[in-house]
């Protein structure tokens, strides 16, 4: 099937990473105003024709979440309106992913909501990074395209455990698969914190599985929040042995008192994508922000061209 060019637009939420992936390809980004009313409703309209076009809308549904959500589904209205012909929503980072199943009764499945949303609206694809949860593409009836960011991350650390004898650390039991893959791109040992959690945002440590004294650690997940836990876990690290502790994840929220803590803390760097906005005025000398719009933009090529999106992962651009 021919799909015809493509342009990408995008919202409030990351217009950077959404600059950087344009220059990647060569393209301008596409011109949309968007405004409020008083009252709060979203006003926004397409300054170009979008007909015939294969149209990419890059939109993290950050914070403001709801702000963000809101922006990406009328955009998406928009371009159905306008006769695109097909329509690409790019959701760096999936908000209400953490909201994927029903822990107890009367509880909303918030993910699955958000999927129907989008689908309702009118997008033909979702493109999206490290799922908190990898069946959420599974509440989808449209094709989902599941990036990983674990090749960047590695690529960042390549050259600091040249010689160094690092391990990289799973914060909990689901995330060993995450650890792992991490792990054989820099051909290190992986050891595993086993905890509990009473209350959300909180955790207790109760074993660490794997050696780690005397060893420099990498704590690899998918979302830093309010750094509670994963900073819990690097001073546990360091009590039992551990001669330095970084930190790397996909996602930086850093909501309430993250940064403050990954300041105070006794972690030696912490890194983590441009999936997330961080603006120059929160950042510290222990964050290190790396991008993926490299990604992205070959993602986007790949589907424009109708060529295969995995095999960007197995090429040697990535190792």
């Amino acid at each position: 099937m021919f799909i015809g060019e493509m342009k990408i637009f995008t919202g409030n939420a990351n217009p950077r990473l959404t600059e950087a992936i344009c220059k990647k390809l060569g393209i301008p980004m596409g011109k949309i105003t968007i405004e409020k009313f008083r009252d709060g409703e979203i006003n926004l309209v397409i300054d170009e024709t979008v007909r015939g076009y294969d149209i990419f809308i890059v939109q993290p549904t950050c914070t403001p979440v709801n702000d963000n959500l809101m922006e990406m589904l009328i955009i998406i209205d928009a371009a159905k309106r306008a006769s695109a012909a097909r329509i690409n929503a790019v959701i760096p980072y999936y908000g209400y992913a953490r909201q994927d199943r029903k822990t107890r009764g009367r509880e909303p499945i918030s993910a699955k909501l958000v999927a129907n949303l989008l689908t309702v609206a009118g997008a033909d694809r979702v493109i999206t990074m490290d799922l908190h949860a990898g069946q959420i593409q599974g509440y989808f009836d449209i094709p989902v395209d599941h990036l990983t960011s674990v090749q960047t991350l590695a690529h960042y650390f390549k050259e600091i455990v040249k010689g160094e004898d690092f391990v990289i650390v799973s914060p909990d039991l689901g995330g060993v698969s995450r650890a792992r893959n991490f792990s054989n791109y820099l051909n290190l040992p992986i050891a595993i914190i086993e905890k509990r959690r009473p209350r959300p945002n909180e955790s207790e440590v109760l074993n660490i599985i794997g050696d780690i004294h005397g060893k420099k650690a990498i704590i690899i997940d998918d979302i830093i929040d309010t750094a509670g836990t994963i900073t819990n876990a690097a001073k546990v690290l360091l009590e039992r042995g551990a001669e330095e502790v970084y930190l790397t994840a996909t996602h930086g929220v850093f909501s309430g008192p993250a940064l403050e803590r990954i300041r105070s803390s006794s972690i030696k760097k912490c890194v983590v994508t441009d999936t997330i906005p961080l603006s120059e005025g929160t950042r510290n000398d222990k964050i290190e922000v790396v991008s993926v719009a490299d990604i992205f933009a070959n993602t986007i090529r790949s589907i424009n061209n109708n060529e295969s999106v995995s095999a960007l992962f197995h090429s040697p651009e990535y190792k």
